[in-house]
């Protein structure tokens, strides 16, 4: 494996784009500490975002995952530009020359794969450590430690998303339709679920949750499903909903694992996927 990872590394290492997408994409990551020091006022008082809990232990877990889950587009260019020019330059055709068979070959492109969500994992864990002790009201070990299942929900949801990129990559072979080809599933998640709902359906509201559950199945749904949005859960938005709506509005933030176990078994159909169309593609 070793061997593998490090042929794979050799090859982004020395694409120029490839080496700036990964720098950038962790440099961006360390911009969420940026978010510390915004502020603004509305009339007489000044508001500070740092101040408003958002890095609070356990909070900041919930916080920094979601946020952090948006860069990966830069990975996934990374990724599926990895498998373009495996094709473009012939090196896949070489690698199999000199003996790598296909199995590995996939092997390695999923422990590159496997190697971004946890290098992406341990950065985020160690920036949410340096924030919360630098911002968070509470530092107890048994506080501190209390939420680090949204830190796993983070990492299958990285892998996840970087096993679909490696799928779309070697299915379309070229690294601008792969990207479209992302953004079109998008869409169609996106319409199933709107015609689905309201078409067939007709927006019925007790088979509504009908197609809610079937949505949940897909994958890109599946994904985003992993981690909901913190910002309802400061207090401060919590006040104004109460205000303006009269009741609190109860949500369910908390990460379960049928939701993972739906990603991750999505991760395995990407992976063997690819080493079929591999392996049954004339080279």
């Amino acid at each position: 494996m070793k061997r593998l990872l490090s042929i794979e590394f050799q090859k982004i290492w020395k694409n120029r784009a490839s080496k700036i997408l990964v720098l950038t994409y962790f440099i961006l990551l360390s911009f969420i500490a940026l978010i510390a020091s915004i502020k603004f006022s509305i009339g007489s008082f000044e508001i500070r975002i740092a101040d408003q809990g958002i890095f609070n232990f356990p909070y900041i877990w919930h916080f920094n995952t979601y946020v952090g889950a948006y860069f990966k587009i830069f990975l996934a260019i990374v990724i599926v530009s990895m498998m373009a020019n495996e094709y473009t330059y012939g090196t896949l055709k070489q690698n199999l020359i000199d003996g790598l068979s296909k199995k590995e070959f996939i092997l390695s492109k999923f422990l590159v794969v496997l190697s971004f969500a946890l290098a992406t994992t341990l950065f985020i864990f160690l920036l949410t450590l340096i924030l919360g002790y630098s911002f968070s009201s509470y530092n107890e070990a048994s506080i501190v430690f209390s939420d680090l299942e949204y830190l796993g929900a983070f990492f299958v949801k990285l892998l996840g998303f970087f096993s679909f990129c490696l799928f779309l990559g070697i299915l379309v072979k070229r690294s601008a339709f792969a990207l479209g080809f992302l953004f079109v599933w998008f869409v169609l998640e996106k319409l199933f679920y709107g015609i689905f709902k309201f078409a067939i359906l007709d927006g019925n509201s007790k088979k509504e949750d009908l197609a809610d559950k079937i949505a949940d199945f897909l994958p890109l749904e599946a994904m985003s499903n992993l981690i909901s949005e913190p910002i309802t859960r400061l207090n401060a938005v919590k006040t104004i909903e109460t205000t303006i709506g009269g009741e609190q509005v109860l949500r369910d933030y908390s990460i379960h694992f049928s939701q993972i176990s739906i990603v991750l078994v999505w991760t395995i159909i990407f992976i063997l996927t690819s080493y079929f169309i591999l392996k049954k593609r004339d080279l």
